[in-house]
């Protein structure tokens, strides 16, 4: 695992004080990561909702993805 240094304003500094204190992570290190965990959750989860929504207006991808991964190597 690599560690980082980020600098970090009071009030977020406050917030995962009380995350800890609430039981969310077990120090504050792994606040972070768990927040970090859910942005790239959500994240994916937006990029799924992104395509839905291009599904319906119509943008669809045709063709054969097998021959379009031949054709990237």
């Amino acid at each position: 695992m690599t560690t980082i240094s980020v600098p970090i304003p009071a009030n977020q500094v406050r917030f995962i004080d009380r995350m800890v204190k609430q039981g969310v992570g077990s120090n504050k290190a792994d606040v972070v990561r768990r927040a970090l965990a859910k942005f790239e959750e959500d994240q994916a989860v937006e990029a799924v909702m992104q395509s839905m929504r291009e599904l319906k207006q119509g943008k669809v991808l045709r063709g054969d993805l097998r021959k379009l991964l031949r054709d990237l190597d």
